[in-house]
């Protein structure tokens, strides 16, 4: 029983980690990728206790090999990945001679439950077209017994050789093996002191391997569609986010060069404006809000602001602060409030800079789509300063 739990356990954690598809796929729904299987087999019974009666290993013998039929139902979850429920039996023979020197004959059935590992899509990429398709399967579950009334726990594992007929249609050829408590069959051998067995592993359990012809049905979408392709998608991305972040480097540099020529003009003793200050004193500059908000978002905002300021004292201008909102939010009204409010904020701080009240004249454009074509949209969130002389 321990060890029985330990390989569900271990067969749990594999189903959970699929392994890396060569080519990505994308999610079916979960009523598609279901498969029934339905099989002839023959197999060979050893018995537990045949090693102490002493009876040679003669695989396919009569007298242990017997025609069955097995039957499951299963999922894949991905191209590598799928579970299924498998049952399989009908009759069974007992190797260990009883007391009239005949086979114990049995009838039982096998239900397994076994995650399983497609090799050929882990290893060769998915491709629904392929011919051949080569999976290994491991798993445990319980037997019972119909002719004792008995159950038993059992370990199971093999491989499956599947041939594609259609899209929906197998052939599949596969092969396994069966190791099961050692009173499987009915039958508990205790050896003598002068026989072998009751030994570990094969020895000490009951066991039967099995080739098994059938088909393979498919239901519901059998096949995974491209999925896509996400270094693509990535690559647009990041260069659609380096060229936002160069026009930003471009506006920063350029607004620390009129900085510069400001703070140089402001400081030289000549009665002419150059016209690089003309060009900074023309050229409104704004002071950014966020969503639905009347507050200046950024303190930073109001550094050139401040040098409007300056230069509109000292040379007795007037001043025109405009309010925007930006029209992707919000409802006409809103956005009209909003750029008022705006253009009353932005003139609070003009005044706090020492401007009068009389030299600075507002207005409102309410929601507009302007620098949002191609800079983000929240930069149309904002107002502007403007010397008007």
């Amino acid at each position: 029983m321990k060890k029985l739990l330990i390989v569900l356990a271990f067969a749990g954690v594999t189903t959970a980690v699929s392994a890396q598809s060569k080519n990505s796929v994308a999610t079916n729904s979960f009523l598609d990728n279901w498969f029934v299987q339905v099989g002839a087999q023959w197999n060979a019974f050893y018995s537990g206790e045949e090693h102490g009666a002493n009876l040679k290993m003669q695989p396919w013998k009569s007298f242990r090999s017997n025609p069955q039929v097995g039957i499951a139902i299963g999922k894949w979850f991905a191209p590598e990945i799928g579970l299924r429920v498998k049952a399989d039996g009908m009759w069974g023979k007992a190797t260990f001679l009883n007391n009239n020197g005949k086979n114990k004959s049995f009838r039982y059935v096998n239900l397994q439950f076994q995650p399983v590992v497609s090799l050929s899509n882990i290893i060769c990429g998915y491709n629904a077209k392929r011919f051949y398709n080569l999976n290994v399967f491991a798993g445990g579950g319980f037997a019972r017994n119909f002719t004792t009334n008995g159950y038993a726990m059992g370990l199971s594992a093999g491989i499956m050789n599947q041939f594609r007929i259609t899209d929906n249609v197998g052939v599949n050829l596969e092969f396994g093996w069966n190791r099961m408590e050692n009173d499987f069959d009915g039958v508990t051998f205790a050896p003598g002191p002068d026989e072998a067995g009751g030994g570990r592993g094969w020895d000490s359990h009951d066991n039967y391997v099995y080739a098994e012809l059938g088909l393979t049905v498919n239901l519901g979408k059998a096949t995974w569609g491209k999925g896509p392709d996400v270094d693509a998608l990535n690559a647009a991305h990041q260069a659609a986010l380096d060229a936002l972040n160069a026009k930003l480097r471009d506006a920063k540099a350029e607004n620390d060069r009129l900085q510069k020529l400001l703070k140089e003009a402001l400081n030289r003793p000549v009665e002419k404006v150059p016209e690089s200050v003309k060009e900074f004193i023309t050229t409104p500059v704004s002071v950014f809000f966020n969503l639905a908000k009347v507050d200046v978002a950024n303190p930073k905002d109001l550094v050139n602001v401040r040098a409007l300021a300056k230069y509109a004292k000292e040379n007795n201008s007037n001043i025109l602060v405009t309010g925007y909102a930006d029209n992707s939010t919000g409802s006409p009204a809103i956005n009209e409030k909003l750029s008022i409010n705006r253009a009353e904020t932005v003139k609070g701080e003009l005044v706090k800079m020492g401007v009068s009240s009389s030299k600075i004249k507002t207005d409102h454009k309410g929601g507009v789509k302007i620098l949002g074509e191609d800079l983000p949209i929240d930069f149309d969130r904002r107002a502007t300063v403007q010397i008007t002389e």
